[in-house]
C-alpha cells in the first residue's frame, strides 16, 4: 500500500490509519472465522523516519491499540446483530491470525518512495495449521497505490511457507557483506537484490546487474527435484551455461512462461556473471 500525502508534514496518526486500512483490505474468511494479517511493516522516507524516530515505541503501541479496536468494533457489531435476531448475512467473528500483532516502522533505504511524504505498508497473513486449512501458509499480500484521487490495487502471493523439515538443499554464496548459507526449506525460493517492493527469500548484496527478483528455485513436491527459473534482465547461468528465460515480455510486463531448468545434486548458479551461488542437494 503506497499513500501519497500532499501536506508538507503528515500527522503520525495517518500512519496508524494506513495500517488499519491495510488490515481491512487483507482479511481472509475461513469456515467459522475471519482472520486479519498479524504482521505489518511500514516504510517511511529517511527524513520522516528521522522525524518520528523518538516516538516510534509510542506509535507502535497506538497502532496495536487501533488494530485491537478494529477487531472489537467488528465483533461488537456482530453481537448486536445477533441480539437483534438479524442473522441474514451473518458475519464471522474477526480474529488476529497470530497470537499477537507485529508492527515495525523502517526507513526506506532502497529509494522506492517517490516523495518524502509517501508511505508503504506491507502486511503478511500467516494462517495457522488447522484441519480445514491443511498446512499453514503465508497468503496474499495486498498493495494499494494511491495518488491523488486515483487508486489501484494489486495482489501477490509470496513464497509458500516453509515445510517442517530443516531443508532438502543448501545455497552457499559470497557477496559484498560476506559469506552466507541458506537452507532451502520452502517449495519456492526467490533470489535477488530485493527491495522495499520486492520481497525475496535470499537477498544478495550486489550491483544492479543482479535483478531485484533475479531467479527462483522451485522444488517439485512429487519428485523432490529442484528446478531453476530465470527472472532476470541480465541472465542466469547454471555451471557456466545460460538458462532460458522464465518469462516473456507482454505489453510491457513480465509473464512467466513455465521455462525451468533441472538442477543437478551439485551446481553453480551465476547471477549476471557477478555473484555465484553453490547449490547442494542434501
Amino acid at each position: 500500500m503506497i499513500l501519497q500525502m500532499n501536506r508538507s508534514r503528515r500527522p503520525a496518526g495517518d500512519l496508524i490509519e494506513a495500517v488499519v486500512r491495510n488490515m481491512r483490505t487483507n482479511l481472509e474468511e475461513l469456515r467459522y472465522t475471519t482472520v486479519a494479517p498479524s504482521r505489518y511493516t511500514v516504510y517511511l522516507s529517511p527524513a520522516e523516519y528521522a522525524r518520528l524516530e523518538g516516538i516510534l515505541p509510542r506509535l507502535r503501541a497506538e497502532t496495536i491499540r487501533a488494530l485491537n479496536d478494529e477487531l472489537e468494533r467488528h465483533n461488537r457489531g456482530r453481537r448486536l446483530r445477533a441480539v437483534a435476531g438479524r442473522w441474514l448475512g451473518r458475519k464471522r467473528p474477526l480474529e488476529n491470525a497470530d497470537a499477537r500483532w507485529h508492527v515495525e516502522f523502517l526507513p526506506d533505504l532502497d529509494g522506492e518512495l517517490q516523495h518524502e511524504q509517501d508511505v508503504i505498508v506491507h502486511s503478511e497473513l500467516i494462517l495457522p495449521a488447522e484441519p480445514e486449512l491443511g498446512h499453514g501458509e503465508r497468503t496474499r499480500r495486498i498493495t494499494t497505490v494511491q495518488s491523488g484521487r486515483h487508486t489501484a490495487s494489486a495482489s501477490r502471493r509470496p513464497s509458500p511457507a516453509a515445510r517442517p523439515a530443516t531443508g532438502d538443499a543448501r545455497l552457499t554464496y559470497e557477496d559484498s557483506r560476506g559469506v552466507h548459507r541458506y537452507d532451502l526449506a520452502r517449495e519456492s525460493t526467490t533470489i535477488g537484490r530485493g527491495g522495499t517492493m520486492y520481497p525475496v527469500d535470499v537477498r544478495v548484496a550486489a550491483t544492479d546487474e543482479v535483478s531485484r527478483e533475479h531467479a527462483r528455485i522451485r522444488r517439485d513436491g512429487a519428485t523432490g527435484t529442484f528446478l531453476l527459473i530465470d527472472l532476470s534482465t541480465h541472465g542466469t547461468t547454471l555451471d557456466g551455461r545460460r538458462v532460458p528465460k522464465g518469462f516473456d515480455e507482454v505489453d510491457g510486463s513480465k509473464r512467466e512462461n513455465g521455462a525451468e531448468t533441472r538442477l543437478p545434486d551439485r551446481a553453480r548458479i551465476g547471477l549476471a556473471g557477478t555473484v555465484f551461488i553453490d547449490f547442494e542437494k542434501l
